[in-house]
């Protein structure tokens, strides 16, 4: 906020106000005064106004930097605030982390259950569930608890990084527990690689799933670089070490090479599917055209096993467990108190009033531990 500017520009100085009847004699000695012709001498008001001439009234100075001073003022007061409740409730987390803080819901199961781990967005390496490490992390903590009796796959993912989709099969192959699918919108390439390794797969009618098969993609950026004027030169230990650069086209040797490089990729793919599915690797060969199929499709090609909803999946997955009772729990990476309120400061649509509520509340959940 701009603070307030003052209403005009103040005058220090009183104005000369000289009579009709005073010289403006410029030599005329201080206070003096010479009469003219035909009029009454007048008193002549000096430059500085002795002390008894009537004072001039400054114009009202403008109020509005008090305004901004109290803004500032109780904006600190705020920050203040909200750091020290961001103090306690680090204290708060602290202790649930390195003391007997509250268990999840996970950890405090006391009935059989079925865990349910959302893959969700690109295959790839950044800690989510839809990474190794984050997948890994959810089906140990379903191996290890006694009344996990189950896990369904809820996917949602176009694919991604081959060599992630490869180590997340694998994980999935390895889980001693019964895990099903539950295909959302899509279950494409490398996450279909990753389903492919469940005991059973569901997907909806308009479900887009398998895509077998395996991309890469390099740019020639040449000719645009030529166009602009520009010449790029690659100093290289070898001559294909800048093949994947952009700044020129393949050879037919490097062309070639990548494309073998691809069907061997491929090939892994393949296999996992046919072994997953118990297909035999030629049908998987006819499948992996690239393209996906639609779940009723799929339900006929046998890359997935019945036409059905999560929570027909989270259905099938008791019964695999040979479960009558039981309920449901969300596998996921554990949030604390502080992690949810950096994510609520991130929203641009999140207000002064929201803000200050989730301080109460983080405040209050803090001074309980």
């Amino acid at each position: 906020m701009e603070s307030g500017r003052l209403g005009g520009k103040m005058n220090n100085q009183p104005e000369n106000f000289r009579a009709s009847g005073v010289s403006n004699n410029a030599n005329a000695p201080y206070g003096a005064y010479q009469p003219q012709p035909g009029n009454q001498a007048y008193w002549q008001q000096p430059s500085y106004a002795p002390p008894y001439a009537a004072p001039v009234q400054p114009q009202k100075k403008s109020r509005g930097w008090i305004v901004a001073l109290v803004a500032v003022v109780l904006l600190f007061a705020f920050l203040f605030a909200a750091l020290a409740s961001c103090t306690s409730v680090m204290a708060g987390a602290s202790s649930s982390m390195f003391g007997a803080g509250s268990q999840s819901a996970v950890d405090s199961l006391s009935e059989d259950a079925v865990g349910v781990i959302t893959i969700d967005g690109t295959i790839d390496y950044d800690g989510s569930t839809a990474s190794p490490e984050g997948l890994k992390a959810q089906l140990d903590r379903a191996e290890n608890n006694p009344h996990v009796k189950a896990v369904v796959l809820r996917v949602n993912s176009g694919g991604g990084t081959a060599t992630a989709g490869e180590e997340m099969a694998s994980y999935v192959n390895d889980f001693s527990k019964p895990v099903v699918v539950s295909s959302a919108s899509v279950n494409a390439s490398a996450a279909y690689e990753i389903s492919s390794q469940a005991d059973y797969i569901f997907a909806a009618k308009t479900t887009a799933i398998g895509a077998i098969g395996t991309a890469m993609q390099v740019t020639d950026l040449s000719g645009l670089l030529d166009k602009l004027g520009i010449s790029v030169e690659n100093i290289t230990s070898a001559e294909s070490k800048d093949s994947s650069y952009g700044t020129r086209p393949l050879t037919e040797e490097e062309r070639a090479y990548y494309q073998a490089m691809v069907d061997t990729v491929n090939e892994t793919f393949m296999e996992t599917v046919a072994s997953g599915r118990s297909l035999p690797i030629e049908r998987v060969h006819e499948l992996a055209t690239g393209l996906t199929y639609t779940g009723i499709d799929a339900i006929q090609n046998g890359l997935a096993d019945e036409i059905g909803t999560r929570e027909d999946a989270i259905a099938k997955a008791a019964e695999l467990a040979s479960m009558r009772t039981y309920t449901v729990v969300s596998l996921e990476p554990e949030s604390d108190d502080l992690s949810d309120l950096v994510g609520l400061l991130s929203s641009s649509k999140m207000s002064n009033e929201d803000l200050i509520e989730r301080l109460k509340e983080l405040n209050g959940n803090g001074s309980q531990h």
